[in-house]
């Protein structure tokens, strides 16, 4: 657990939770392994869930986000248009889809806390399949529009929901890592995107009678359907009620988170008590106000494919100029994630790569010159996009348990995160075009103010691990005592 002040530091005896859906056989095979073999049964059992896991959610993750870019890349195929938009109905179009992705985050995470993850998130994968593939039925603005808002409705649960999902399963040295890894699915997808496309356009434009923008819709939803459906046979459950661990596998799966923070994550805390201790711990607010302003900044990922159709190539030559620039933080993003699980350290690794996203927006808003434009496109992906993760892991490790808790604080933070995704289409008017000065300088100060408020939050943690340190040392009582100490 967590909390905001001295009196509430989160304090809690080390001791075995027995759960019963295991075994007390394997309960005590666990107690009973001498370190060195408890590490290599760990080790054993880390690769057998990660192939699960990581495996299946990064390619749902990659159609995740195949499905809320088409619009921008359907925009270089003629969808503005063809569908008449006009001002900034495109700009709207963008922004509907937060609307519906926000309210449903933290209700769904709760939701899940309380679910069968292996069928819950498949389903809504599902939904949102069906939803994207809709699309391609539209004939005019308000009929893009609902469907947009509906795309966000359903995919809502998803994101928070791995995120969640993954701290159920991993400790907080082993979170960050894996998060990148999955999260470089999204830039793999801003990659695949500009090719698929660029396919599309070339090979299927009228095909039928349908533009190119309409079979991307198409072949993008349907296709998620199907990894949908896969996905329910593959995902596990909670640690310990996945069906394919054996009882010790399962005994350890709980084992190792419980000894990672102190606490067992299947430790019952009522949804109303979960509830408010989430809402009264100032380091979810703080963190949602510095994952808001860097999604903010964020939000020119929309208009990548905008800025580059300015360099005068053809519709087929700018879909698949959008692709390199989402390479770059499929490396990086890894490798800053990776040094930040083994220091473990968060604040440096999240904030240092941001700069380079600031170095980007200037260089963006300075210039119409192709190459230096284009250069800085790889700057902003690979700068805030390498930090995206390690804040995403920060969150975990910040609130490891109970479960509930847990899932209340990254709802919460994601659904503010993501409130700046409604305002920040609207920085960029085809007014503004080509150069956007004031969206890349707004973009610079957002990014700037996120770098300072990480700062504050990693010295109110520093100032909490102090406070617990002390009152270890004055404590004389005979039990043992494990105080979680925050990841700074």
């Amino acid at each position: 657990m967590t909390s905001a002040d001295e009196k509430s530091a989160p304090v809690v005896e080390v001791h075995r939770h027995l759960d019963p859906n295991i075994p007390a056989e394997a309960h005590a095979w666990v107690d009973s392994l001498a370190p060195d073999e408890y590490e290599r049964a760990q080790a054993k059992l880390k690769r057998k869930i990660d192939i699960r896991i990581l495996p299946t959610l990064f390619i749902l993750l990659v159609l995740n986000y195949l499905d809320r870019n088409a619009v921008p890349l359907a925009r270089v195929q003629g969808i503005d248009k063809d569908l008449g938009l006009v001002g900034t109905q495109f700009n709207t179009v963008i922004s509907v889809f937060f609307a519906g992705y926000i309210i449903g985050q933290v209700p769904s995470n709760i939701l899940l806390s309380r679910s069968p993850p292996s069928l819950y998130l498949p389903a809504f994968v599902i939904l949102w399949g069906t939803v994207s593939a809709s699309a391609a039925a539209v004939n005019d603005y308000s009929h893009l529009v609902v469907v947009r808002f509906f795309l966000g409705v359903t995919e809502a649960p998803f994101f928070p929901g791995i995120l969640f999902f993954l701290s159920s399963w991993y400790t907080k040295r082993e979170l960050a890592l894996r998060t990148s890894i999955l999260y470089t699915g999204a830039h793999l997808s801003g990659a695949f995107a500009g090719l698929i496309a660029a396919g599309i356009q070339n090979g299927l434009h009228m095909a039928r009678g349908l533009e190119s923008w309409r079979w991307l819709f198409i072949i993008e939803g349907v296709l998620t359907v199907f990894c949908g459906l896969l996905a329910a046979v593959i995902l596990p459950n909670w640690p310990a009620t996945t069906r394919w661990l054996s009882d010790r596998e399962k005994a350890l799966a709980a084992a190792r988170l419980e000894r990672d923070v102190g606490m067992s994550d299947d430790e019952y805390m009522p949804l109303g008590a979960a509830i408010k201790e989430a809402l009264k711990d100032y380091k979810m607010w703080l963190m949602g106000l510095i994952y808001c302003m860097m999604t903010t900044a964020g939000g020119y990922s929309a208009f990548v494919p905008t800025v580059v159709a300015t360099f005068g190539k053809s519709r087929v030559q700018t879909l698949l100029l959008t692709a390199p620039p989402y390479l770059v933080p499929a490396v990086t993003e890894i490798l800053v994630s990776f040094s930040s699980d083994r220091r473990p350290e968060r604040c440096f690794h999240y904030t240092i790569p941001m700069v380079l996203g600031i170095i980007g927006f200037i260089i963006a808003a300075t210039t119409t010159t192709t190459a230096p434009r284009y250069l800085s496109i790889f700057f902003m992906t690979g700068g805030m996009s390498s930090s995206f993760t390690v804040l995403l892991a920060w969150v975990g490790s910040t609130f490891p348990r109970p479960r509930a808790k847990r899932a209340v604080a990254y709802g919460t933070v994601n659904a503010l995160g993501n409130i700046a995704q409604i305002w920040s289409p609207y920085f960029y008017p085809k007014s503004d075009g080509p150069r956007y000065v004031k969206a890349f300088i707004i973009n610079a100060c957002f990014t700037a103010g996120a770098i300072a408020l990480s700062f504050v939050l990693r010295e109110c943690l520093r100032r909490e691990n102090k406070r617990m340190d002390e009152r270890e040392s004055d404590d004389d009582s005979d039990i043992l005592k494990k105080r979680i100490r925050y990841v700074l």
